[in-house]
């Protein structure tokens, strides 16, 4: 069999891709649009994506020279839990459902380099597998690749599988014929953006929609080191890490059916699938890392983690959270102290 895109997305099945497809490697598409949205400081506290890096993101061969095209690959992630705008226990938080298993970086790192040797097996190459912590544009070469097209809410959607699955690439010097770019499929849909409680899918000057992360839940939950600014607390609702509102409200979301292999290779952990805010409330750091070891959690800090708990405990309206809040307001931690002392001001006395 020739060494093709058909083959590629054969050999990507094997070792457990549900998406595969290919894009020539050349200028990044939509770089242009990527340093004008950095330019206008959307991109918040993220220096990742502001500093050196950002120019890395201009050409493919700032990290493989040589290379000639992106095999893009699309893990799915989804399963037959309830979403997050269906969930209404206000005794619980809400963790993100890409982060309810094991941190998704390795599996998909694992998996690109197996792709890649079963790759070498049918021709010599040379390769770079990279998941969404090497410095390229992912989303925009994922679209080139067919794999689905960017939506309203900035995630890239799937005509049959919508947006729950989490990407990587294999960069390589191959040149195999590329796919062909998936439609826009959005439409005039816009509800993704009716949904958002903070208001962060903004209109972009080129007439389409982007995500201003300084307004982003997620951002809040997980990028940001510092205070939440107090008038988006209120809209974080139960969200304790990350937020799936943009995706739960999605259409294609609604059509695509989570079967038995749509979900990253171990299942998702009871503890962390709408965990009691209490208890979380009352983890020591120890306990908080070994909880949440090798998962995309820990991401956000033992004290950012905190904050966000404190956050969800006064959006409850709850006064049963009141004296783990008393606890959380005398925590030592400046950062933690301060919104737990918000969240005590938002819940209703005792008597």
């Amino acid at each position: 069999m020739a060494l093709n895109s058909n083959l590629v997305r054969k050999l990507a099945a094997e070792v457990g891709f549900q998406l595969a497809g290919v894009a020539r490697a050349g200028t990044a598409p939509d770089f242009d649009r990527y340093q004008d949205w950095a330019a206008r400081g959307l991109a918040g506290e993220m220096r990742y994506l502001t500093d050196h890096r950002a120019q890395v993101r201009s050409h493919l061969e700032n990290l493989l020279p040589g290379v000639r095209s992106v095999i893009s690959v699309g893990l799915l992630y989804s399963g037959p839990e309830p979403c997050s705008t269906a969930f209404s226990d206000p005794e619980r938080a809400w963790i993100a459902r890409y982060a309810w298993g094991e941190d998704y970086h390795g599996v998909i790192r694992t998996k690109l380099e197996v792709l890649a040797h079963k790759l070498l097996l049918e021709k010599e190459f040379q390769w770079r597998a990279c998941v969404d912590t090497a410095p390229l544009l992912e989303r925009s070469f994922a679209r080139e690749a067919g794999l689905g097209w960017i939506g309203k809410n900035t995630c890239l959607i799937n005509q049959a599988h919508g947006s729950w699955f989490l990407l990587g690439e294999l960069l390589t010097t191959l040149e195999p014929e590329p796919d062909a770019p998936a439609p826009d499929r959005c439409g005039t849909c816009t509800r993704c953006i009716d949904a958002c409680p903070t208001s962060a899918l903004v209109p972009s000057l080129l007439g389409r929609y982007e995500l201003d992360a300084r307004l982003c839940i997620s951002y809040f939950t997980i990028e940001l080191r510092s205070a939440v600014p107090e008038p988006y607390r209120a809209g974080i609702g139960a969200n304790v890490f990350g937020c799936d509102i943009c995706q739960d409200v999605c259409p294609w979301n609604r059509r695509a059916a989570a079967g038995p292999e749509s979900a990253l290779p171990n299942t998702a952990r009871p503890d962390l699938v709408a965990p009691p805010l209490e208890r979380l409330s009352e983890l020591t750091e120890a306990e908080f890392r070994a909880m949440f070891r090798d998962t995309p959690v820990s991401r956000a800090k033992y004290r950012g983690f905190l904050r966000n708990v404190a956050i969800a405990m006064g959006n409850s309206g709850l006064s049963k959270f009141r004296a783990p809040l008393e606890k959380l307001a005398t925590f030592g931690d400046p950062l933690v102290e301060e919104h737990a002392r918000w969240a005590l001001e938002r819940l209703p006395a005792l008597y």
